[in-house]
């Protein structure tokens, strides 16, 4: 992938005219110890990371931690004390103030908590202001408006005022003013930090779907880590100016880098954050052309009751023991197979699993051409959800297994596949 935007070893310190601050920070002193031993305010320290193009990058922190001052600097809003942005071959953090603009203008926007609307102009002109600036037509101007709010369900009141709009209408016209300019990066200050909670969850789902249409590169500031574990591709949690941990969402809450990062994660919802990808089991397979022979046969060895069938890479049904058991050996299994397996996408969260496995049959997972790629067992999906604990030390010699045994293996769970089927279907084309 393209890397969209480099940051080196960016800090930003306020009061320091004579650089004492900068100094102390570079010798290793702490924010805090500067702070009483100068007035000088650490807001950045340090910070260095890269995000690719077409990722959601999101920064996430508690009230103080460096992140809106981060994002500020990100864009030049504030310049940085040292360090460098690099925005594909401009360094914002040192380039002239006419490029600068020029940067903004073509390739970075920036979406606000608070709005930041106009209130005296309307929606479509609030929207259209950014392509204005840039030179554009009146007409081109409208109809990329129009365009824009539509995107966010709202070309219908264009010709609106904004205080004729809810404050989450508000919210998608400034999403809107974002993209009408066509940035190739966004970035967004706790945009959604002033909704109610059910309108701001509305407005996460709606930037996740957009995000899949538009594909762009967003940084996003939050303090709500739920939110950052539901729309991060890759998360930053700061801390006193400083990055405590980057990682997916899944890398932050199995493998927390601190006790600080841990104490943010202990409470989170894990269901909401790892997916159906995540903890599919590879699947065996024997002919579909077989017999309730061959099915006992693996379930033998793979230690499992149930057999998914696959036709042409596709999970068309399920063998239980039971089944195989109540026929002849020789039965072919197509005789022996019930139809509609429950089954999800890969990229279907584990809190949209638990209907899907309340049957108590293996969940095929399937990618988005229909095609098995794995199965999920109904007891695993339960023990992703349960944090993972240290062992006490005097329970493992080592090994990392209670008492010295090796570690328990989760079977594999089997399918059926039609594989000679798919030969002749092969001979055929």
């Amino acid at each position: 992938m393209t890397v969209k935007l480099i940051v080196k070893k960016l800090s930003k310190l306020f009061n320091d005219p004579k650089g004492e601050g900068l100094k102390r920070l570079q010798r290793g002193e702490s924010k805090e110890h500067i702070f009483r031993e100068t007035g000088v305010v650490v807001g950045v320290n340090d910070v260095s990371f890269e995000v690719q193009e077409g990722e959601i990058f999101v920064i996430m922190g508690l009230s103080g931690s460096g992140k809106s001052t981060l994002v500020r600097m990100l864009n030049g809003l504030i310049p940085p004390t040292s360090g460098e942005i690099w925005i594909d071959k401009d360094d914002i953090a040192s380039c002239g103030k006419a490029r600068l603009r020029e940067v903004r203008r073509r390739k970075i926007t920036m979406v606000f908590q608070h709005f930041a609307l106009f209130p005296h102009k309307t929606v479509g002109e609030n929207v259209a202001y950014g392509l204005k600036v840039k030179g554009a037509g009146k007409e081109e101007r409208r109809a990329t408006a129009i365009n824009a709010l539509a995107k966010v369900g709202l070309q219908d009141h264009a010709d609106s005022l904004p205080s004729q709009l809810s404050g989450g209408m508000q919210q998608r016209v400034g999403l809107a003013r974002g993209l009408a300019t066509d940035p190739e990066i966004l970035l967004m200050d706790e945009p959604f930090g002033a909704l109610d909670p059910l309108i701001r969850r509305e407005m996460q789902d709606e930037l996740v779907a957009l995000q899949k249409e538009l594909k762009k590169t967003i940084i996003f500031i939050t303090h709500d880590l739920n939110e950052a574990l539901l729309l991060g591709d890759r998360i930053a949690i700061m801390k006193d100016g400083s990055f405590v941990q980057v990682g997916t969402a899944q890398d932050i809450v199995s493998e927390p880098a601190d006790d600080y990062v841990r104490a943010f994660v202990a409470d989170i919802d894990r269901s909401r954050v790892y997916t159906a990808s995540d903890i599919l089991q590879e699947a065996s397979q024997v002919p579909y052309t077989g017999t309730a022979a061959d099915v006992l046969k693996v379930m033998d060895e793979n230690e499992i009751d149930t057999l998914h069938v696959v036709q042409k890479g596709k999970a068309i049904g399920f063998v239980t023991r039971y089944d195989a058991l109540s026929v002849d050996p020789e039965t072919p299994v197509r005789k022996l197979m019930q139809a509609e397996p429950p089954s999800v996408t890969e990229d279907v969260y584990l809190n949209e699993l638990f209907s899907a496995a309340q049957s108590g049959v293996p969940v095929a997972v399937t990618d988005e051409k229909g095609r098995l790629l794995g199965v999920i067992a109904p007891e695993s999906i339960f023990e992703h959800l349960i944090p993972d604990e240290e062992p006490a030390e005097d329970d493992t010699d080592g090994t990392g297994s209670p008492n010295g045994d090796e570690p328990e293996k989760a079977p594999e769970t089997a399918v059926l596949a039609d594989a000679g089927e798919t030969e002749k279907e092969e001979g055929r084309a």
